[in-house]
């Protein structure tokens, strides 16, 4: 009796956590597919996830050629100036290259003066000027990263980057200008056309300028002046554009943004320049306020889940760029929720006080008496009695 009686009880016992454990399981489920909500008094208009992301967005950087990786002068958090190197690849095929397309442009250039110039003088004079500016072009380029290498082993200063930057631009622009001023005195209609070794001279350095092109390639540059985001990039390893993973990721963090995938359904509802607050649980009963700055005019699946659910919304979504006023804590790639809220209702018109209505003992107002005229009637005219 007394095993049958304990045999029962471990039935109804075994019941009862298979229950709990259902509906523990099913709470969890439910938790993983509601959008989260924090309990205050206000109504929202809706709910979104989103992703903090810098103001220019995450830019990911490919090499543009295949090779194996030979310098990685970067780490996370650095600053970086636009067109300073971050990774160079292996280089010693394209620097012969370029030696040799020099020996080349060197012979070219005295089989041509041993020629008289005669009427060709002035435009032998400006290609060998867009020449010298495309040399100074490279040598303070070279410049320019040697600066950078040596500021980052401990042996330069920002000071000096900064200046080999400006000389880099400075060399640019004289180029450009030495181009143009070319191309006009070839336009001219009394310019004589180049001889058999003027036009074998420009070959030559037309060979040499694409060499100096292919060497650029295995260099890769930031695009932007920025911060350091993530460094994948590892010496040895081989660097190809169809690469899954960017070799670094830059991003301009002057400013921070919150990128948020709305409902389809809420699309409607959500303008330009409509107030928000964004929460993150990283930072517990702390609002941070922005407004709706774009609206992308696509919808499509959604890719950001919410911080607080493991499955991402059935529906289709559309991108939304908020502004924050100020982020403060909140770092790049933080998951949080953004909250939009409700446009103020417009207040009623004010409405001009009704006169007020005579009472049964006052007297109606009397009408001002109007000025009698005199008015003459016209004089009748006489008849003559036969």
């Amino acid at each position: 009796m007394k095993s049958k009686k304990r045999a029962i009880l471990w039935s109804v016992l075994g019941v009862s956590l298979v229950g709990i454990a259902v509906a523990a399981a099913a709470q969890g489920i439910g938790a993983q597919q509601t959008a989260p909500s924090r309990s205050d008094d206000q109504n929202w208009l809706a709910v979104a996830p989103g992703l903090i992301e810098p103001q220019s967005g995450q830019i990911k950087i490919l090499s543009g050629a295949i090779g194996p990786i030979s310098k990685v002068l970067v780490h996370t958090n650095d600053k970086v100036l636009a067109g300073q190197l971050l990774v160079s690849l292996d280089d010693q095929e394209a620097l012969a290259q370029v030696e040799s397309s020099r020996d080349q442009v060197s012979m070219r250039k005295r089989q041509r003066n041993d020629q008289a110039a005669g009427k060709a003088a002035d435009r032998r004079k400006a290609e060998d000027a867009v020449a010298d500016a495309e040399v100074a072009v490279v040598a303070a380029r070279d410049a320019f990263d040697d600066a950078a290498i040596a500021m980052y082993g401990g042996h330069g200063s920002t000071a000096d980057l900064m200046k080999a930057r400006t000389a880099l631009t400075n060399a640019e622009s004289a180029l450009s200008d030495k181009r143009s001023a070319l191309r006009k005195l070839e336009n001219q209609s009394g310019t004589p056309l180049p001889t058999e070794n003027e036009g074998q001279l420009n070959v030559a350095r037309s060979g040499l300028w694409s060499a100096e092109v292919g060497l650029e390639k295995l260099k890769i540059r930031a695009p932007i002046a920025g911060t350091v985001l993530q460094v994948n990039a590892r010496i040895g390893e081989l660097a190809s554009p169809s690469s899954p993973d960017p070799l670094v990721v830059l991003g301009d963090l002057s400013s921070l943004r919150v990128r948020a995938e709305l409902d389809e359904r809420d699309i409607g509802e959500v303008k330009i320049g409509q107030q928000v607050v964004v929460r993150a649980d990283a930072f517990p009963g702390r609002d941070f306020h922005g407004k709706v700055a774009s609206i992308a005019p696509i919808v499509q699946a959604g890719r950001i889940n919410s911080p607080n659910s493991r499955n991402l919304t059935d529906f289709d979504v559309t991108q939304v760029q908020i502004d924050l006023t100020d982020p403060g804590p909140l770092l790049v790639g933080m998951k949080v929720d953004v909250y939009f809220e409700r446009p103020a209702p417009a207040k009623p018109a004010a409405s001009k006080p009704a006169a007020p209505k005579p009472t049964a003992d006052a007297a109606p107002a009397k009408k001002p008496a109007q000025p009698e005229t005199a008015l003459a009637k016209p004089a009748q005219p006489a008849t003559a009695v036969k």
